[in-house]
């Protein structure tokens, strides 16, 4: 339909987490450089939070994308609503490690085992878990346990929480894994000027070699439904080029805008 209208290689305002597509605002790129930072100084703990659809997870892929293969060695938990043991599981096989038809003290040491291995290879391992708000308070006990796999050089596992705002209240409530977070940074949604930067450039990513324009009152426009929230600009920016491909247009402006978001919202058939 439009891409092949505006020349798109592949979809600009896809709402998979692409990290090809991650627009580094300033905040976005202190975030990197925070998760960066954490691990390369292995600070053990570390937290990421923001509102839904900030763009936690496109930053999370992009983590992993940057980790040289050679120096660490990743566990991403995707769905964290389990138990403590279904939670270790989880872990060892995200390491490529057997999980199955063992109790938790027999997981627990089989996982003991496989650090100190990676601790004399010279490697890293780092376990990342996303949708953390959904951790349990058990689970996030049975998280700080494992932070407690160490040497007398450092600590074995580097552990990335990333979650929604409710992710700090749960955390509040254990002190003792609180305060072992050393490294923490809260992404707030895009701001104006953001936002224009980042429809330009998943517009330009997408490959198209006549890009449509968003007009500036657009571009307002969109902001002021989305509240600077990229999985919401991703939406009405994608039905805006829905509806520039009807009117055959390269330049969208408020109209296309608005008409895109009363579809969002269910107002037109």
């Amino acid at each position: 339909m439009y891409y092949d209208f505006y020349g798109f290689l592949e979809p600009p305002f896809n709402i998979t987490p692409d990290p090809r597509f991650l627009f580094f605002s300033a905040q976005h790129r202190e975030a990197f450089n925070h998760l960066l930072f954490g691990l390369r100084e292995r600070k053990g703990f570390i937290q990421i939070t923001g509102e839904i659809g900030a763009g936690k997870t496109t930053l999370c892929r992009a983590l992993l994308k940057q980790l040289d293969d050679a120096a660490y060695r990743t566990a991403l938990v995707l769905n964290p609503k389990m138990n403590n043991t279904q939670l270790l599981r989880t872990i060892l096989r995200e390491l490529g490690l057997p999980a199955d038809g063992a109790d938790r003290v027999t997981l627990l040491e089989r996982l003991n085992r496989f650090l100190l291995a990676e601790f004399e290879a010279g490697r890293d391992v780092v376990l990342i878990v996303d949708d953390a708000q959904a951790l349990t308070l058990g689970a996030l006990e049975q998280i700080r346990l494992l932070s407690n796999l160490e040497t007398d050089q450092r600590k074995l596992l580097q552990i990335v929480l990333i979650g929604q705002p409710e992710l700090r209240a749960k955390l509040a409530r254990l002190e003792q894994l609180r305060q072992r977070i050393t490294v923490r940074y809260h992404l707030r949604p895009l701001k104006l000027d953001e936002t224009a930067y980042y429809i330009q450039h998943r517009l330009n990513v997408a490959g198209s070699p006549r890009p449509p324009l968003f007009s500036r009152w657009a571009v307002r426009t969109v902001q002021s439904y989305s509240r600077g929230v990229p999985r919401l600009i991703n939406a009405v920016c994608d039905k805006a080029l829905l509806c520039g491909y009807v009117y055959q247009t390269h330049e969208l402006g408020v109209r296309h805008v608005r008409r895109a978001i009363r579809e969002l919202e269910g107002e037109v058939a």
